[in-house]
């Protein structure tokens, strides 16, 4: 008795992580210790059987099978050579089976491979680990021995592949059989080559084959030249003897392309003509035979004489839109098969990747060449200043070129006449060049093309909105692409007429700005492909014309602020002539000589206390330019040009109470005194700034504080935010020293003019009372600290402004006569402003309400403790020479607290009378 134990399937062998896997089915026979001969080792024998269904045909396997029932093997490959024994008892076969199974166990626990599974299949025993056959186990045949067996055994052989080998697997071998003779081996099938030239090759091979093909695609340089390639490798892969390509270039179109055809026709996609428009249609694949005619595509393959077999293939994208169809032909041999296709559709796979990755190149490339033409749109918008024609054209030029246009046009709508006129026409790239936006060196020879370019647009007589083809799309606002001109009922032939061009395609696009159409912008005549332009090409335009709209806006706003700069200077010239100074006096003034000391001993040595009473405007004049001669000389200066610079200054100050001509040249006096009391300490261009600042820090004043001209809205105070005048003041006096024959300071190197003209601002902006808090709050921990010195830059410029502040409030520090008669001055023109705020509604502070003038004294002592006071006091500290301004204030002080106190006992007598 034997006891069986069977594994279906196949058996796997794991020895030393290497794992084997022997036959379909194996049988395992165990029988008694001493009933069987044990094989060097000590393993049991085992035999086995295939319960695989044995082939009809083999003699030899059914023999196998009926004699192998109940029979146990004591040698491998002998059967029924001995009788049988008498069977153990059932108790003996468990025990002894266990005694086996254990025996079996712990020899596969020791590495080693043993019983049917390597008898069964020697070879299996030997696979190559680690590059090399491992060598036969003790007791088992070597790989010599089963190759004898096989070789003198061919029938066995056989029948096993017969019975067991797939018709993939030999036709696997078949091409490793090829690749190994170096010999094409002919399959009996009809054309399984093709495909086993592809499903059942070596991996090498595959790689080798996609390589190729690989190679053909990136050589190529656009989609069409890609799926020319394709289709090539194709053609060779089912050993075609000549291929057709058709491509979707129009909706509704395939076109035959090929390297080599220079004017490509064109096919609509229906059925009842050829076999490629009727593929196109159906997008399936179609076999057909010119010798049998078919009524769905009559016409059959074009070009194609004789007898040939076909295979019509459409090439779809993702989306299922048709991309190109491919015409396969075979003038000889069999038709296409089911196979062929298959070799189409694992070349398209491949191809199809490629192709997909190269179109997305291809949109990148593209793209990238719309986003730079846009910014140089917009570097042309927001960096040249140049006329709204001469960009336009240069915009256009760029157009033309993203789209590869001939020619352009651009129609600007009238919406007063309701009509569309040509504002640029008839521009093309041969006349302008390279089309790159010109530098402004460049901007005479532009503006020389435009100026063709316009002559042009003047013979075009302006049509209406709804005639033309530019007319439709201002009146419908929509992009019209137009492939046959002539063929389009909208289109206009009078203008080809009068030109003498021939208008072939068009591209016609709406410029909007804020949803309402402002021009049209016409491209003429595709330059290249099939001379019409493409979805992709009007999706650039669009971008484009989003671009161009601002173009234009920017453009228009452009030539409004040039129009008003040119009229800000005919301003300018007007003013200049009005308020410079005239030659009468010029000459007057000249004709006196050079000012000498010895007629202005009174303004030389009444340092701190001078004050001009009684002199008129001009005699204030010849004062100041003394003053400046007695600082500065006249060696690095033109007294004609100092003459005509001190009068126009007089004559740019507007008449009002108190900040005059008079204040300037006081101010200015004040600047004086300080200079000649300190000689040395500060330098000859910081002088200059000073006393030129100090004559010139009210210019143009209008009567009116800060907080009014920002407060009415004055447009003053809408160009400088902060110190609105100080800041006006400072560029009218920049406006006079830019006349002609007024700058004073063109003798200045670069390096000096730029330093007085800077230490001037900082001296004008220093008499806004706003200012000063801050420079006084600076100033005064520095004094507090014992840091302050005339070397430090910031120190220097903290003095001046103080310097200027003290000088702007000079009539504090007079004598009290002439402080009284200024203070009224002053208040005069404080109820001025006063007066026109409340004709405004608004209702005015005590300083400048007129109602409020008994109170003057009180304001003044407030004024003087609050500010005055403060200031002399500090720049004392830095500068002791301006001492005697702050005794005069001090001075003037104590009288205001004295008609204070007699005002306070006023009003204590009328509170008294009143009660």
């Amino acid at each position: 008795m034997s006891l069986v134990v069977s594994a279906s399937d196949s058996v796997e062998v794991v020895q030393d992580g290497n794992k084997y896997r022997i036959g379909e089915s194996v049988q395992i026979v165990v029988s008694p210790l001493e009933d069987v001969d044990t094989p060097p080792g000590g393993v049991a024998d085992v035999s086995t059987t295939s319960t695989a269904k044995p082939n009809q045909n083999s003699s030899r396997q059914r023999k196998k099978k009926e004699s192998s029932e109940s029979v146990t093997a004591h040698n491998r490959f002998h059967y029924n050579c001995c009788s049988p024994k008498p069977s153990p008892s059932k108790e003996e076969i468990k025990a002894r089976s266990a005694q086996n199974a254990e025996r079996i166990r712990s020899k596969s626990r020791s590495g080693g491979l043993y019983g049917s599974r390597n008898d069964l299949r020697g070879s299996k025993s030997n696979l190559a680990v680690n590059g090399r056959k491992q060598e036969p186990e003790s007791g088992s045949m070597s790989w010599d021995q089963v190759k004898t067996y096989l070789t003198s055994n061919p029938d066995n052989l056989e029948d096993y592949i017969l019975d067991h080998i797939g018709l993939d697997t030999l036709e696997k071998w078949l091409q490793r059989k090829s690749k190994k003779l170096n010999k094409p081996v002919k399959s009996s099938t009809s054309r399984n080559s093709c495909l086993g030239k592809w499903k059942f090759s070596v991996e090498a091979d595959k790689r080798s084959m996609l390589t190729e093909l690989s190679q053909h695609l990136v050589g190529s340089s656009n989609k069409a030249l890609l799926m020319w390639e394709l289709a090539n490798c194709i053609s060779s892969a089912v050993d075609a003897d000549q291929f057709k390509l058709y491509l979707v270039y129009t909706e509704g179109e395939i076109t035959e392309f090929a390297p080599e055809i220079e004017k490509p026709t064109s096919q609509p996609i229906r059925s009842g003509t050829t076999l490629a428009a009727h593929c196109a249609k159906v997008k399936d694949v179609l076999k057909f035979s010119t010798a049998t005619p078919d009524p769905r595509y009559p016409k059959g393959v074009p070009g194609i004489k004789g007898a040939a077999k076909v295979l019509c293939y459409p090439v779809c994208s993702e989306n299922e839109e048709l991309e190109a169809v491919i015409e396969l032909v075979r003038s000889k041999g069999h038709t296409f098969n089911e196979d062929d296709i298959e070799v189409v559709n694992s070349y398209l796979v491949w191809g199809g990747v490629s192709i997909h990755f190269a179109d997305i190149y291809s949109k990148v490339q593209h793209q990238k060449s719309v986003n730079d033409f846009l910014l140089s749109v917009v570097k042309s918008i927001f960096q040249e200043m140049i006329s709204m024609d001469t960009l336009i054209v240069q915009i256009m030029n760029q157009a033309q070129k993203l789209v590869d246009a001939d020619r352009a046009s651009l129609f600007l709508v009238d919406t007063k006449t309701n009509q569309l006129y040509a504002r640029i026409f008839d521009v093309s790239i041969e006349q302008t060049e390279d089309g790159e936006f010109s530098q402004a060196t460049k901007e005479i020879s532009e503006e020389n093309k435009t100026k063709q370019f316009l002559q042009k647009s003047a013979n075009i007589e302006p049509f209406p909105i709804g005639k033309g083809i530019a007319g439709h799309v201002a009146q419908t606002g929509e992009t019209l692409n137009v492939a046959d001109a002539y063929k389009d009922d909208r289109f206009n032939p009078a203008i080809d007429e009068e030109t003498g061009y021939t208008t072939k395609s068009i591209l016609c696009m709406p410029i909007c700005i804020r949803g309402s159409v402002i021009g049209v912008l016409q491209m003429i005549n595709k330059k290249s492909g099939e001379e019409t332009f493409t979805t992709e090409d009007e999706e650039s335009f669009k971008t484009f014309a989003v671009y161009c709209g601002l173009a234009l806006h920017h453009a228009k706003l452009y030539d409004k602020i040039r129009r008003s700069e040119q009229k800000y200077k005919v301003a300018l010239e007007v003013l200049s002539y009005h308020n410079a100074a005239a030659m009468d006096e010029i000459e007057e003034v000249i004709n006196e000589g050079i000012p000498k000391i010895e007629d202005h001993e009174d303004i030389s040595t009444q340092i701190f206390t001078y004050y001009a009473t009684g002199l008129d405007d001009m005699a204030k004049v010849r004062k100041a330019l003394f003053m400046f001669v007695d600082l500065f000389g006249v060696e690095r200066f033109e007294y004609e040009t100092l003459v005509r610079f001190f009068i126009t200054v007089k004559k740019n100050y507007r008449a009002v109470a108190y900040h005059n001509w008079a204040h300037g040249f006081h101010v200015a006096n004040s600047i004086y005194s300080i200079l000649k009391a300190s000689p040395g300490i500060f330098r000859p261009l910081e002088c200059l700034a000073m006393f030129i600042g100090a004559l010139c820090h009210d210019l143009d004043h209008r009567g009116f504080n800060n907080k009014f001209m920002i407060d009415i809205g004055s447009p003053l105070a809408a160009i400088y935010s902060t110190s609105t005048m100080e800041h006006h003041h400072f560029n009218m006096t920049i406006n006079i020293l830019q006349q002609e024959h007024h700058n004073i300071f063109a003798r200045l190197n670069p390096e000096e003019y730029k330093q007085v003209l800077g230490n001037m601002k900082h001296c004008i902006l220093a008499t806004d009372l706003a200012l000063f808090f801050p420079n006084k709050a600076r100033l005064t921990n520095i004094v507090k600290e014992d840091s302050f010195s005339w070397d430090v830059p910031d120190h220097r410029l903290l003095a001046q402004a103080l310097c200027l502040t003290g000088s702007d409030l000079n009539s504090s520090t007079k004598p009290w006569e002439i402080q009284f008669r200024t203070s009224k001055i002053v208040y005069a023109e404080f109820h001025e402003q006063g007066d026109v705020e409340k004709q405004l509604g608004w209702k005015p502070i005590p300083l400048f309400d007129r109602d409020n003038y008994a109170e003057v004294a009180s304001m003044q002592v407030g004024f003087i403790m609050g500010i005055c006071l403060p200031c002399y006091d500090l720049i004392t500290k830095c500068l002791p020479s301006m001492t005697p301004m702050m005794e005069g204030c001090k001075r003037n002080l104590e009288n205001w607290k004295e008609l204070k106190a007699e005002r306070e006992k006023e009003k204590e007598k009328e509170k008294e009378k009143s009660s």
